[in-house]
């Protein structure tokens, strides 16, 4: 098989792989409070909190984590990362199903996040076998398969909870990735050379030897507020929709349809923003999803109808389509091949703070102000967004491979 049969074979697989693991990830989010629930009786307080630690805390672990896995890819290869994910992933979700208390529960969370991973690894092993002048549209194909997943997995995690229960799922959702883990083992194939632990520089000199450095942190910052603006309105999107019905009408659906579609959008523009940033560059079309998010947060705060809220949330997902393989592709074009692993890895790392923040965020904007005011204010972190990669892609080095 030649390196492009493969690459072609790596990128197909891989993009199964970013989907079932992001349809796995997100499975399980709309019914953990439930499944935390029914451990004991809990005040609606103390439930919340609780579940607010469980979900936050895979995040934290991920954070924490990744820039340690991301410089043993550099020595063990990427592929083998992949393996170990997946069989992390399925060890945590199959055990949860087993939890009694939420102590366990928040254990495993840890460990799922600790261990957790594949989507930077499948980024980065993309990153180091397709050629620089075809990247951007690989990263996208990337992305359509994770943001699929993720919006396809809150959907499938109710069907599988009403067909069996809460705890099977997570018996159903650790078989899905064991698949995963089975698929990664004997189709995805890597031509690693490995590095000597002696050669690998600590995280100080590493960052240190880049010669973008501030165009790779202003990507991971990117990154980051991305993650905050499109999550920060999790804790509040069904009652923001109950607003919007004025408490009636099948509100529970049109929440649904609200939390989708920016996913849906995503999935359906992001190849094609990614071969658009090949042929006009991906700093541009960086900064037009930056314009493009800024006006549409800024017009979400003024709907005053459920269908212009689906709209305006569709509108984002475009903007995401637009701004997601391209911060990958600059990632990619701005690497070394001894690079990309960490680089991946950290900004995973910011991926997952912003995950952890967003929600909280939302929240307390929330509370100060109204539901509208998360809107507004996921306007400004764009702008500020904004200003930051206009500063940062103002004098770019080619790297030296």
């Amino acid at each position: 098989m030649t390196d492009e049969s493969q690459s072609r074979r790596n990128l197909i697989f891989l993009t199964i792989g970013v989907f079932m693991v992001s349809m796995s990830l997100s499975e399980v989010t709309p019914f953990l409070s439930l499944y935390i629930s029914s451990f004991g009786h809990y005040s609606k307080s103390a439930l919340g909190f609780y579940s607010a630690v469980a979900y936050a805390a895979s995040f934290f672990a991920m954070a924490i984590s990744a820039p340690f896995w991301g410089k043993l890819a550099d020595r063990s290869g990427r592929r083998l990362m992949l393996i170990r994910a997946a069989l992390g992933m399925f060890i945590a979700f199959t055990l949860m199903g087993f939890a009694t208390n939420i102590w366990e529960m928040i254990v495993l969370r840890l460990f799922q996040g600790f261990f957790g991973g594949y989507v930077s690894n499948a980024n980065a092993l993309i990153a180091a076998n397709t050629p620089k002048k075809t990247v951007g549209r690989a990263m996208g194909i990337i992305v359509t398969g994770s943001t699929s997943g993720s919006f396809l997995g809150p959907l499938l995690g109710g069907v599988f909870a009403s067909i069996f229960s809460l705890r099977d799922t997570f018996f159903v959702t650790g078989f899905g990735l064991f698949l995963v883990f089975l698929m990664t083992i004997f189709a995805i194939k890597e031509d690693f050379h490995p590095q000597e632990k002696e050669t690998l520089p600590s995280a100080h000199v590493f960052f240190a030897q880049l010669p973008n450095r501030n165009l790779i942190f202003g990507l991971f910052i990117t990154t980051m507020i991305i993650q905050m603006v499109n999550l920060s309105i999790n804790p509040i999107v069904s009652l923001y929709v109950k607003e919007l019905m004025n408490n009636q009408g099948k509100i529970a659906l049109m929440a649904g349809i609200v939390s989708a579609a920016p996913g849906i959008a995503t999935a359906l523009t992001a190849p094609l923003f990614g071969r658009l940033g090949d042929r006009f560059g991906s700093e541009k079309m960086l900064i037009s999803g930056f314009v493009f998010a800024f006006f549409v947060q800024l017009a979400t705060s003024f709907v005053g109808s459920i269908s212009l809220l689906i709209l305006m949330r569709f509108l984002i997902g475009i903007s995401d389509a637009t701004m997601l393989p391209s911060v990958n592709s600059l990632l990619t074009r701005n690497s070394s091949q001894a690079q990309v692993s960490r680089i991946f890895a950290y900004n995973q790392s910011f991926m997952s703070i912003g995950a952890m923040v967003g929600p909280l965020l939302g929240s307390l904007i929330s509370g100060v102000f109204d539901y509208r005011g998360i809107f507004a204010a996921g306007a400004v972190l764009v702008l500020i967004n904004l200003v930051i990669n206009l500063f940062t892609q103002k004098k770019i080095i080619k790297p030296q491979d």
